[in-house]
């Protein structure tokens, strides 16, 4: 077998792993992948031709987990040996659909009766931040949400939140109630005395104005924390 032959048949086997593994995935389902060889799936729409494997467990072995993986920062996933911006797209873009289809049936949707839909979006977008994120849930009168902003983006155990703006936001979209939701990165969502003391100014902040701050919600990849679920609101 010549040198050319050797490479024609390790393109061969590459291709032939690509197609079992579509296969595979199509036929029974992402539950019969381990978490890199969704990532290969992933990679494939990136790099045409090749063996991705390797740089799949690269990514596992670096940063965790496939939600880790998809979660890291663009920046993060360039410094990895085989990443070029075509393979941190399709990684962002997975990220990026997951948290789409969990919002979407959530807007002009009542939030207080659809909670665990909410706790699943807000988990599948920040969890796994690196650094602490703070959005505002706007509300109309029927706690329909109509606006999900992020407010601010901090740093690893610390996001500020701007009392006056918040207010001043919710009066602009004529909300009548507002949710806070942030992350901590370090998994352990129970809050934080800062956590509280803000809480409560936002709170008494928003009441003279007629909006209601229905919940803080913490999360984190060990859960949640909900300070009206423990009556701390």
């Amino acid at each position: 077998m010549t040198e050319a032959d050797g490479a024609f048949d390790g393109a061969s086997e590459t291709a032939g792993h690509r197609a079992r593994l579509r296969r595979r995935f199509l036929t029974a389902g992402s539950e019969a992948l381990a978490d890199y060889e969704l990532l290969e799936l992933l990679l494939f729409l990136a790099k045409p031709r090749g063996d991705v494997k390797p740089l799949a467990k690269r990514l596992i072995r670096e940063f965790g987990s496939y939600a880790e993986v998809i979660s890291a920062p663009a920046e993060a996933l360039r410094k990895i040996d085989g990443m070029g911006e075509a393979s941190v797209a399709a990684l962002k873009t997975a990220k990026a659909s997951a948290v789409r289809l969990l919002r979407d049936p959530l807007i002009n949707r009542p939030v207080l009766t659809n909670w665990r839909q909410l706790l699943e979006y807000c988990r599948a977008a920040m969890a796994h931040e690196p650094v602490e994120e703070l959005r505002i849930l706007f509300l109309d009168t029927r706690n329909r949400l109509i606006r999900d902003e992020r407010q601010g983006r901090g740093t690893i155990d610390h996001t500020p939140l701007y009392v006056r703006e918040v207010c001043r936001r919710a009066l602009d979209l004529g909300a009548s109630a507002i949710i806070v939701v942030h992350n901590h990165p370090s998994g352990d969502p129970n809050p934080s005395k800062a956590d509280i003391q803000m809480t409560h100014q936002l709170r008494d902040a928003a009441a003279p104005l007629n909006i209601a701050l229905h919940d803080h919600i913490v999360v984190g990849r060990q859960g949640h924390y909900s300070f009206r679920e423990n009556q701390m609101l």
